[in-house]
């Protein structure tokens, strides 16, 4: 229980618990809006989910692919990408010491960029914004593995 409690207090991994659950919950979102998309745009992928609109024929033109619901799933297929690498390679950086002031730019600049990068796909913005803010993110992530590949390389 000591060990939890040290890890509690240290400042890094608090940053980081905070930037994670931020970044979890706006890929939690995207589910909800390719939900809403496909309700509104009446584009299903499985037969189940068509049951409700009558059967045989009438029921196959909502088994279909729709441009926005397929924009979104992409979004959230970039989240899922990019966000479960940070998840682990934040929380090794978080428990590898880093400066706090060091650690939260690192963070800041990934939470910041995935919901910009959502934001550009979605709306969406001209490139290269999305672009861009696909490397900023992916940028961190490299630079949180260097320091704790240098920090704690064991070989």
């Amino acid at each position: 229980m000591a060990k939890l409690t040290k890890l509690l207090d240290n400042e890094a991994f608090q940053a980081y618990a905070t930037y994670a659950t931020i970044v979890l919950l706006k890929m939690m979102l995207m589910s909800l809006l390719t939900v809403y998309f496909r309700i509104t745009r009446k584009a299903f992928a499985n037969p189940e989910d068509v049951a409700t609109f009558g059967r045989g024929e009438t029921a196959k033109k909502y088994l279909r692919t729709d441009a926005d619901v397929e924009r979104v799933r992409r979004g959230h297929l970039n989240d899922l990408e990019n966000i479960v690498p940070f998840l682990g390679i934040g929380l090794l950086y978080a428990l590898s010491g880093p400066e706090l002031s060091t650690a939260l730019l690192h963070f800041r600049i990934f939470a910041g960029a995935r919901v910009l990068h959502t934001f550009a796909y979605l709306i969406p913005l001209p490139q290269p914004s999305r672009g861009l803010s696909w490397a900023a993110g992916y940028a961190v992530t490299i630079s949180m593995a260097y320091k704790v590949l240098k920090t704690a390389l064991y070989l």
